[in-house]
This record gives structure tokens, C-alpha cells and sequence, in this order.
């Protein structure tokens, strides 16, 4: 066996053991409440919804009929789609780098990112889109190689199915633009039917989407764009950008790709990553810029920080050498630290483990402690607190407010909110004086505490709840 061939070995070894930790934290894991909002969504398919795309219900629907409404059924498509993603990576990194070693390589730092550990296991639009952006490029990746025009089509089917996963897919479009604009070598596609075939077969897959948010007052796109409005200018928000991908890339595979984009030669991956990066950049200058936003980005950037690390690696300085002898390492104990602490909260933090606020950790015994009041329902003012009660719970659910979440769902009867009723909501969110304005009595009860790891993380205020004035109200998602 040749010394190529072992590192082959040895790079899918690893690329298949940081995919079986995700299928572990797939299952042990309790969901977050994005997820459980999204399985909520999975109740009642449409072809949209108030915050996204319709592509993760979809997904979700798939896996729980497969498995059952556990958290392993609600993540296992998604995550299945990152083998998938993985593979295109590695394709596509062969293809721009014309080498069998730089493409494995890019795949493990992809896979060895916290951004694509974290986002290709839960089951939210970015599992999704994920596995588009890899795939869309691929497709540009073969169309550069074959000189094809039919690969195009392959970009067109990425690129709609991206766009039903989540909206920052427009940005993979704008990159395939700059790139057949101002790289000269694929400039010849401007006067080509095939990259407006494509277009045309994204717009196709797409239009479900569009026909529904023209049914619904075009909810989604008032959401996602009512972003866009500008602010006070602070360089604060662009810091906390730069500080999270430093973190979410793990620092020297995030130093690998930077450097990079910014050599010669890289048209096709600078294009693609170039307007989403400048978009972000400026919002960044008046508004925060959420961690994993940029992940479809990471398709590429991973290309690009395998071919950096393999440069310096093989001649450079010493310092650049140590930067790409460690990144691997430095990958692997920031994802290794990551996961103990999930799993087993090693870290003594309380309520600021990030990794116990964001999932469902103690929310079973909530969830129970609410039951034991014995109400007809349950109402809520919060999506999340809503979606958690529904899928850990065995009470039905009301929200009060945010009708537009919950269209594709049904309204709360008469006769329901006629009986006993209990309302629950995490203290720092407390609408007690929307509820008092729909109820004669709105009394306080006991609060709940949700603890990890024998630490309260959160406190839940609780409100017996009677006497409904004027028509019904909410909806049961």
C-alpha cells in the first residue's frame, strides 16, 4: 500500500469517526427548542412558514416516521445529509485543487469545525442548506473542470433546493454571478443559454415558496428582510462576528482559509464566499450578525483552508508550518472539549454552560412539574417554551400571541380555554399582564426551576389561569 493511499486511510477514518460523534449526540441529546419548534412545523407540511422555507419540516417528517417523535427521528435526516455534504466537499475539493489529498483534507477540517458539528446534527434550515451550498459547489467545482454546460442544470437544482431550505441561499447565486463576471476564464458562460437554464430550473423548484408567502402576505420574506433596516454604526458587532467564526471554524483552520482566500488563484472559491461575506461585514456595522449565519459558507472555506494548510505544511516558514501542523489537533481538542461538555457538563459553569441553555436540559421534569397541576391546557407567550411543552409534554399547548408562527395550525376551541388552565413562562419573558388582559384570574403559583447537572440554569414562572373574557384566542400548535 502506498504512503497516499494510508493517508486516504486514515483521513476517512477520522471523517467517519467525527461523523458517528454526531450520530451519538443525534440521539443522547435532548432537542433545542428551534428544533422542537421545527418539529412543530413538521405537524402541518406547507410550503412555507413564518421564519423559513419549508425544507427541515419536511426532513423532520421523514425522520420521525421513520423512528418515532424521539430526538434521534427528528435530527437523523439532516444529519444523514451531512454525509452527503461531506462527500461533495471532498469531490469539490479535488476538482478546484486538482488533488486527491488536498480534497480528503478539506473534507476532515469540514468535518472537524464546530460550526458544521454543531449545525449539520441539529435539525434546523442550516442542516439543510448546508448540504445544498456543498452541493451547489460541487456542481460550479465540475463546471469549471469539464468546461459542460450542462452541469449548470446541477448548479440550477442545488441552488433552488438551497432556496427552499433558507434565503442567505440568494448570496450562493450572487457568488456564481461574480464568478462568471469577473473571472475571465468563466467569463465565456455570460453568452451560454446553460447558466440561465439553471436560473430558471432554481426559480422552478423555488416558486412553492413564493406562491405561498403571496398567500400569506408574504409573512416569511417580512421577517428574514425587516432585518435588513440599519442601525447606529458600532464596530462592536463586527468584533463578535470575526470572535465567532474564529471560534465556530476553530482558530487556525479559520487562520488556513483567510489566508487562503486572500492569495491569487482563487477565483472560483473567493467568488462564491466574497458577497455574503461583504453583506455580513456591513450588517455587522449596525446589527448583530447571529454565529451561524455564514455556515453555507463553510463548504468552501474548508477548500480553502485544506489547500492553505497543505501549502504551508509542505514549504513555508516555520510559524506557518506550525500553523498548519496544529490546526488538526487544535480542531480536534476544541471538538472533543465541546462534546464532554454536552454530554457531560465537565465545565462548572451553571447557568452560563451554553450547551445546557440551548437544549432541553431539565426540561422533562418542567414539563412534568406543569402536568402535575392538572390543567386542560397550557398557555405560553414564547415559541420556545410552546415548542418544548409540545414535544416533552402530554397537556395540549396554547400560545396566546404570535399567530403568525402558527398559521398552518389550529385555533384554540371555546371550551378548552373554558377549563382549568395553567400558564408557564421562563421569568425573564413574563407576559402576565397579556394574559390578565384575556382572563378574570391570573394567580401566582409555585415557580419551576429547570437545573443541569444539579444547577438551576432557568426559572419558570407558573399562573393558574380562569375565566376566559371575550371570543377565543391562541392557537394549538
Amino acid at each position: 500500500m502506498t504512503s497516499a493511499m494510508r493517508e486516504h486511510r486514515y483521513l476517512l477514518a477520522a471523517i467517519a469517526f467525527a461523523t458517528v460523534l454526531r450520530f451519538v449526540a443525534c440521539a443522547i441529546l435532548p432537542l433545542s427548542a428551534d428544533e422542537a419548534y421545527y418539529w412543530l412545523w413538521s405537524r402541518h407540511l406547507a410550503a412555507g412558514y413564518y421564519d423559513h422555507p419549508p425544507a427541515i419540516a419536511f426532513l423532520i417528517r421523514a425522520g420521525v416516521t421513520l423512528f418515532g417523535d424521539k430526538s434521534f427521528g427528528v435530527r437523523v435526516v439532516p444529519l444523514l445529509l451531512s454525509i452527503g455534504a461531506s462527500w461533495f466537499v471532498w469531490r469539490a475539493g479535488a476538482s478546484i485543487l486538482k488533488d486527491e489529498r488536498a480534497g480528503a483534507t478539506a473534507c476532515l477540517l469540514f468535518n472537524l469545525t464546530l460550526m458544521i458539528a454543531v449545525e449539520t446534527m441539529a435539525a434546523t434550515p442550516d442542516a439543510a442548506l448546508i448540504f445544498c451550498s456543498a452541493a451547489f459547489l460541487w456542481a460550479l467545482a465540475k463546471v469549471d473542470e469539464t468546461q459542460n454546460g450542462p452541469w449548470w442544470l446541477a448548479v440550477g437544482m442545488a441552488g433552488g433546493l438551497a432556496l427552499l431550505s433558507k434565503y442567505t441561499a440568494f448570496f450562493l447565486g450572487a457568488g456564481a454571478l461574480a464568478w462568471i463576471v469577473f473571472a475571465p476564464s468563466a467569463r465565456r458562460w455570460l453568452f451560454s443559454p446553460w447558466p440561465y437554464l439553471g436560473a430558471i430550473l432554481a426559480f422552478l423548484i423555488f416558486a412553492p415558496n413564493l406562491w405561498w408567502n403571496s398567500t400569506h402576505h408574504w409573512i416569511t420574506f417580512a421577517f428574514q428582510f425587516g432585518r435588513v433596516g440599519a442601525g447606529h454604526f458600532t464596530l462592536r458587532f463586527l468584533a463578535e462576528l470575526i470572535g465567532a467564526q474564529l471560534l465556530l471554524a476553530t482558530p487556525l483552520i479559520f487562520v488556513c482559509g483567510v489566508a487562503r482566500l486572500l492569495r491569487k488563484n482563487t477565483a472560483l472559491l473567493t467568488a462564491i464566499v466574497l458577497p455574503a461575506v461583504a453583506y455580513f461585514a456591513i450588517h455587522s456595522l449596525h446589527d448583530r450578525v447571529q454565529g451561524n449565519w455564514p455556515c453555507f459558507l463553510y463548504p468552501a472555506f474548508a477548500v480553502a483552508a485544506g489547500d492553505q494548510m497543505l501549502f504551508w505544511a509542505d514549504r513555508s516558514a516555520r510559524a506557518k508550518r506550525l500553523t498548519a501542523r496544529l490546526a488538526i489537533p487544535v480542531a480536534v481538542a476544541l471538538l472533543g472539549l465541546s462534546y464532554l461538555q454536552a454530554f457531560f457538563g465537565i465545565l462548572p459553569v451553571g447557568r452560563s454552560d451554553p450547551f445546557a441553555r440551548l437544549l432541553a436540559t431539565g426540561f422533562v421534569d418542567v414539563a412534568q412539574q406543569a402536568a402535575d397541576r392538572r390543567p386542560a391546557a397550557i398557555l405560553t407567550t414564547d415559541y420556545e417554551t410552546t415548542a418544548w411543552l409540545a414535544f416533552y409534554g402530554r397537556v395540549p399547548v396554547v400560545q396566546l400571541n404570535e399567530e403568525d408562527r402558527w398559521v398552518t395550525s389550529p385555533a384554540a376551541s371555546k371550551n378548552l380555554l373554558d377549563g382549568p388552565l395553567v400558564y408557564v413562562t421562563p421569568a425573564a419573558r413574563d407576559r402576565r399582564t397579556l394574559v390578565a388582559g384575556n382572563f378574570h384570574q391570573v394567580v401566582p403559583l409555585r415557580g419551576i426551576d429547570r437545573a443541569a447537572h444539579g444547577q438551576a440554569i432557568e426559572h419558570y414562572d407558573v399562573y393558574r389561569v380562569d375565566g376566559l373574557s371575550g371570543a377565543p384566542l391562541g392557537r394549538m400548535p
